[in-house]
């Protein structure tokens, strides 16, 4: 029997699989006619499904999209129009979204939930410098291509500076910020709170406002009752402080944009990247400079911090190594664990050294 399913034909493009669809739009997998080799997931926005709302944020969803290039946002490749549709051609992210490898894994390490958080907060940095706010963060908008998360659907997203206020609800129920649900008066800082749920979810496999019905998830969100955390979760000092602080219903008592950039869990400073190896080689010469010119105390300062960019440096290479001809142990130890195990000998001979002098 002959399937009825009849993706919408584009010029350049070979649509083939519909990966999902929503009110407006249906997304789905193609190719380039001119290089098979190259995915893209296009967005099919159907003209008559918009209406001036829906129109006015499609047009900022491509205006933002066009003047962002970000490693963790999804990249907008072109996008066209015929007298049905409206095609937004972006990037292809091959490893699903962040709610199905949540649900495939039930909860995830804090480790790894926090180089997600990492990732986020990378992408959110930027934004915030130039007064985007997204509104509708949730896994589902998240992708991801090995282990590097990219934002998507920018469809509710707004220029927003600091002290705009909006009223229009946006974004999805369980992720929506009190204020947002219950005064209908909300700032950028809703973006914060829904990074604390999706923190919660992928920690503990559920959001703190998870319900079996809408009346339910309501009552939850106009509740004054302070959001807790799941008996017995065993998470960090630093991990609970940030949870807590990020779901804070009350948008003055929430942790800030600033604080939450610094905070020792979310630590971008040393954020798994293609600048730490650099970062730790550059500290490690200014290391030796200062070992060569007797000054201990600053030369082993400088070598554990360039040790604090080397392990992130070997958690950016892994996936870049996991299907080289040389096996991931081989460079691994040769470019990394030799260095790594040099520096750690050598802080241990200088915190000796510095033993004895007290101890004499």
């Amino acid at each position: 029997m002959a399937s009825s399913f009849a993706p919408p034909k584009l010029a350049d493009f070979i649509l083939t699989e519909k990966l999902g669809s929503g009110t407006y739009a249906t997304v789905y997998k193609a190719y380039r006619k001119t290089d098979s080799r190259e995915a893209v997931a296009v967005k099919v926005v159907s003209k008559k499904s918009l209406n001036k709302a829906s129109m006015e944020n499609l047009l900022t969803e491509i205006e933002i999209l066009k003047t962002v290039r970000h490693p963790h946002i999804v990249q907008l490749k072109d996008f066209q129009w015929d007298s049905e549709n409206i095609y937004l051609i972006l990037e292809w992210c091959s490893g699903g979204d962040l709610s199905r490898f949540i649900r495939s894994r039930r909860i995830l390490p804090e480790r790894v939930a926090r180089r997600f958080l990492q990732q986020i907060a990378c992408s959110l940095k930027f934004l915030h410098e130039k007064n985007i706010s997204h509104l509708d963060l949730k896994p589902q908008n998240i992708l991801l291509s090995g282990s590097v998360l990219k934002l998507a659907d920018f469809g509710f997203a707004q220029y927003m500076s600091p002290w705009d206020e909006q009223s229009a609800l946006r974004g999805s129920p369980l992720y929506m910020a009190p204020e947002m649900v219950c005064r209908r008066q909300y700032d950028a800082r809703v973006d914060l709170w829904s990074v604390g749920v999706i923190l919660y979810e992928t920690l503990f496999g559920r959001a703190p406002f998870a319900s079996r019905s809408f009346a339910e998830l309501e009552e939850k969100i106009r509740s004054d009752k302070p959001i807790e955390l799941p008996a017995g979760a065993r998470v960090s000092r630093d991990c609970r402080d940030l949870l807590l602080r990020l779901l804070d219903r009350d948008p003055d008592s929430r942790i800030s944009f600033e604080e939450f950039f610094l905070h020792p869990f979310v630590d971008l400073e040393h954020m798994p990247s293609a600048e730490s190896l650099g970062k730790a080689k550059e500290l490690v010469l200014r290391a030796v400079q200062k070992d060569q010119e007797g000054e201990r105390a600053a030369a082993l300062s400088l070598y554990c911090s360039a040790l604090e960019h080397f392990v992130p440096a070997i958690h950016c290479k892994m996936d870049q190594w996991k299907f080289s001809k040389i096996s991931f142990h081989q460079k691994l130890g040769r470019f990394y664990l030799f260095p790594v195990k040099s520096l750690l000998w050598r802080c241990m001979f200088f915190i000796g050294q510095r033993q004895n002098i007290i101890h004499h």
